[in-house]
């Protein structure tokens, strides 16, 4: 199959987009925790976190265009300033799924989705409990992408919580054993498997390649 940027373009708007967004292959599945200043509480499903740094420990995720639908996430991230991010595991997969339907404003959908909220002290957001990596972050800047009026927000970690057996001495996080779900596309959730690993690549220390 081949498609010339016009047959994209030209491509009907479900298929386009079902397309466009399984050609970066798996990416993370989070749910992303967040609460207005008047205590109403958010949670919604991403798959656009990315690492930005580790000194500073910085986050970042994507947003499409504020003004298309209600943002909540990002309305309570300006208000409050804080957020989690909280990796989700196949026991509540389809629970984070279903964060994505259009709840309305006074609406929880940690209620809705059977998702309880986990607090710790001097922390306003709300992490969700059932996962077993979550993450606190403190807003630091929000990026403006002029092409298509999205936004790169991005966030310092505060606090990060795991489970113990699933991380090394070296702080390496075995992403097999903590059971990460990788999201593909739009709707179609997949879990990872390890398959190698391999020391630092050094130019005069290349295998020979099989």
């Amino acid at each position: 199959m081949y498609l010339s940027k016009q047959d994209i373009e030209n491509t009907p708007r479900i298929k386009r987009l079902n397309l466009i967004n399984s050609v970066t292959g798996v990416k993370p599945a989070n749910l992303i925790g967040s609460v207005s200043k008047s205590g109403q509480t958010n949670v919604a499903i991403f798959s656009s976190v990315v690492h930005l740094g580790s000194h500073p420990a910085l986050l970042g995720f994507f947003l499409r265009p504020q003004h298309e639908v209600r943002r909540d996430t990002y309305e309570n991230i300006l208000q409050t300033s804080c957020y989690t991010i909280n990796q989700v595991h196949p026991n509540f997969m389809a629970n984070a799924h279903y964060t994505s339907a259009k709840f309305e404003h006074d609406e929880s959908e940690f209620e809705k989705c059977q998702l309880k909220a986990h607090y710790i002290d001097n922390f306003e957001a709300p992490f969700v409990e059932q996962s077993r990596l979550k993450i606190g972050l403190r807003l630091k800047d929000i990026v403006p992408i002029s092409i298509n009026n999205c936004s790169l927000i991005i966030g310092s970690i505060e606090h990060l919580m795991i489970d113990d057996e699933c991380v090394n001495e070296q702080g390496e996080i075995d992403l097999e054993l903590l059971k990460t779900v990788g999201i593909g596309g739009l709707n179609r959730y997949y879990n990872l498997e390890k398959v190698a690993q391999f020391p630092y690549a050094r130019p005069n220390e290349l295998p020979h390649f099989s």
